[in-house]
């Protein structure tokens, strides 16, 4: 373990279309390389093309709603006690929460292929709102790894 003094936690600085953090973090899980007008880009127009084939709806709410679908509640960590190695189910930090949602989603949408980044990303958050889709799967995969391994739960620390 570190002896180091613990990191600091920064604020997420706010988007400055929809002042959003949660667009703010898409936009930062969409980029690549650094290039982060182009990643902008890709996540307005995904917004665009939601708002366009659900147009009395908030692309935002939608995304919200999208992330809190997708995000896992329980998750395992490997822990090793005797020298075997068990995979110990545990609570996931609400932060961590909604990166690994965030990141489910946009790398599902870049699996995609035969698409543009944007609509990819705007039919994975539509999935992810109505309650299916592969990050959804995911979820449910992660939630069933972590149910399975309830017997190692004492590991716990």
């Amino acid at each position: 373990m570190s002896r180091r003094r613990q990191a600091t936690k920064r604020r997420t600085a706010k988007d400055e279309k929809f002042h959003s953090t949660l667009v703010s973090r898409l936009v930062n899980t969409v980029m690549q390389r650094g290039k982060k007008s182009t990643a902008q880009r890709i996540v307005y127009g995904a917004f665009d093309t939601i708002s366009a084939k659900n147009p009395a709806s908030n692309p935002i709410e939608i995304l919200q709603r999208a992330v809190d679908n997708a995000r896992p509640r329980i998750e395992t960590k490997a822990r090793r006690v005797g020298g075997a190695t068990y995979q110990v189910p545990m609570e996931v930090p609400v932060d961590r929460q909604t990166s690994l949602a965030l990141r489910w989603i946009v790398n599902f949408a870049d699996g995609r292929k035969g698409s543009a980044m944007r609509e990819a990303l705007a039919s994975e958050i539509l999935e992810a709102y109505q309650g299916q889709g592969n990050a959804i799967r995911k979820r449910d995969e992660v939630h069933k790894m972590a149910q399975a391994n309830k017997a190692f739960a004492h590991f716990r620390w």
